[in-house]
């Protein structure tokens, strides 16, 4: 009898669930009025996808100001009603600049090469410290009664980044796909990641933390489904989501991974505690706070403007790590130092992984290279891609295969005429994201097959945010294993839909997949030669092996430099 009646309240449970969601389904007004923790927030039809609701800037942690700079941030709760209709403030973050005149070659101008990259990596709001404010685009009114839904976390060096940078905008995959899109602010250089040793670590991890369980938290009454939430971001986005996934193991919250372009394990990350130390000194002492031996530099330090904090960053030059003096740093907590123990022992969130990066990730910094007058060898630039980005995503996609967990892998190719920043670009380094959100600038227009892909690839996120264990199967992709042919070639020779490759066409300089990925399948099967280890990402074969170590800290001041200005 009490199974009966337990059984009879689930069921009636249920259905009052259901119908309530169908009510907010059907009586759904475009940008109505919701009711979430930070306070009701008001929305507005995005511009150009009337049917898509636009809520921007929600403040999901109480402005990090005074004695909240350099600490962990802490929950927004209001009552008072939020007006969604912009975007908060970009996050305080150095500004480089460049002669204005991009380098001619082979006639590839300014008109198509800067303003792409401006679209890319600008944001379009003001600074200030008062910039954790997240977004969210969605569509109730239709489709899935509980959708899917994407967190996204953007690039930019750990350095600089907004969730308002153009090319970011989430309303098209809203428009297109049946999923919530989600962009989401994060501290960034000094402010996100200060070394300061009397304050917490990697603030803006902490940060994208507290936007997750806001998510969590909210993101029902937006028409989303708590338990298929996907995090992804590109580059330093990329590598927080990886970050992310080994930092929060016993309480996730998302259901899947998609780093693009970025790891835990990769470009020398991540900094030592005694490094951004010295770098947090050398801006104390630049702003008039004094060294490690004056006192409590903290609160001195919170009595300076935000310009005179920025301005005392170029005294660290050459102190902190690989991508600039603040960034990830090991504290034990949130970042380790053994992330190859860590993985090795499957130590991570054991949820799907959709893992890739860019065919010619160096083709962006061979562009802002160039806005500096620099210039390098083809050879360095292959060498660049290789131990920047193949081989890292290589690593992290066999980890996770090693733990068992479902895993999927693709390599960008595509180069359209629009997308061609220098001549034979290719698929650059965040090249992928215009047409994952659809944002292209289309000057010259979008081709055919560029349109078509870009619908493609907004497909399979999509799948994957959907069902992140077997959406990309019912999508046609075989799951990845390495040496086989798993890996996903999107846009290969700019074309639409399914293209797998084996894996060792790619990694054959990478050990640890030399070492388990000799193919056995006929024509594209290599040998992947020698490799010291099959646990060693630290390592590289005997083919290759004193270019990648002599050319590391080379490789990285590069991609400093395109950090920096972009990503």
């Amino acid at each position: 009898m009490k199974v009966s009646a337990f059984l009879i309240s689930a069921i009636a449970a249920s259905t009052k669930a259901s119908t309530l969601l169908q009510s907010r389904q059907s009586n759904w007004a475009i940008g109505q009025t919701v009711q979430t923790t930070s306070g009701p927030v008001n929305g507005h039809a995005a511009l150009n996808e009337s049917q898509v609701s636009e809520y921007l800037g929600i403040p999901f942690a109480k402005p990090p100001l005074g004695d909240l700079r350099f600490a962990a941030p802490v929950a927004y709760n209001g009552t008072a009603t939020l007006n969604g209709t912009n975007f908060g403030y970009s996050c305080p973050a150095q500004v480089t600049t460049y002669n204005t005149t991009l380098v001619e070659r082979s006639n590839v101008s300014l008109a198509i090469g800067l303003p792409l990259l401006q679209t890319v990596g600008t944001p379009s709001t003001a600074q200030s410290e008062d910039c954790l404010t997240l977004n969210v685009w969605t569509k109730p009114q239709t489709g899935d009664a509980k959708k899917a839904v994407l967190v996204w976390i953007y690039g930019g060096g750990f350095n600089s980044g907004s969730s308002s940078t153009p090319s970011m905008n989430g309303k098209h995959i809203v428009e297109q796909e049946d999923v919530i899109v989600v962009s989401i602010n994060y501290r960034v250089n000094i402010f996100g990641f200060p070394g300061d040793p009397d304050s917490p670590a990697n603030l803006g991890f902490l940060d994208q933390r507290l936007a997750v369980e806001w998510v969590r938290d909210n993101i029902e009454n937006f028409g989303g489904d708590t338990s298929r939430i996907i995090i992804s971001g590109q580059s330093a986005g990329s590598a927080s989501v990886d970050f992310y996934n080994y930092a929060w193991v016993e309480d996730p919250i998302v259901a899947g991974f998609i780093p693009e372009s970025g790891t835990a394990l990769s470009w020398g990350l991540p900094n030592q505690a005694e490094n951004v130390a010295l770098a947090w000194y050398n801006v104390t002492e630049a702003v008039g706070c004094g060294g490690a031996s004056s006192g409590n530099v903290t609160a001195c330090m919170r009595t300076k403007t935000t310009t005179e904090i920025i301005n005392g960053i170029s005294a660290t030059s050459g102190s902190g790590g690989t991508l600039g003096s603040f960034g990830p740093t090991v504290d034990e907590i949130v970042v380790f130092s053994n992330y190859t123990e860590r993985s090795l022992a499957g130590n991570f969130t054991k949820k799907p992984l959709l893992i890739g990066n860019n065919d010619n990730e160096a083709g962006l910094y061979i562009a802002t290279s160039s806005l500096q007058g620099l210039s390098y060898p083809d050879s360095y630039w292959q060498t660049f891609n290789l131990i920047g980005f193949t081989c890292p995503t290589a690593y992290r996609a066999n980890y996770s295969i090693q733990a068992d967990v479902t895993t999927w892998r693709y390599r960008y190719f595509g180069s359209f005429p629009d997308t061609m920043i220098v001549p034979n670009a290719g698929a650059w380094h965040a090249a992928e994201i215009p047409l994952l959100f659809d944002t292209n600038i289309a000057n010259p227009p979008e081709t055919t097959e560029q349109i078509a892909i870009g619908k493609y690839m907004r497909g399979a996120w999509a799948a994957f945010a959907k069902d992140p264990e077997n959406g990309l199967t019912n999508y046609g992709w075989p799951k990845y294993e390495p040496g086989k042919d798993t890996l996903i070639r999107l846009a290969y020779n700019n074309q639409t839909g399914i293209n797998v490759a084996n894996t060792s066409l790619y990694d054959a300089d990478c050990p640890v997949t030399a070492a388990a990925s000799t193919s056995t399948n006929g024509s594209t099967s290599t040998s992947t030669g020698t490799a010291t280890s099959s646990s060693a990402p630290a390592t590289v074969s005997s083919s290759g092996a004193g270019s990648l170590e002599l050319g590391f800290m080379g490789l990285m001041s590069v991609m400093g430099i395109g950090m920096a200005f972009l990503l």
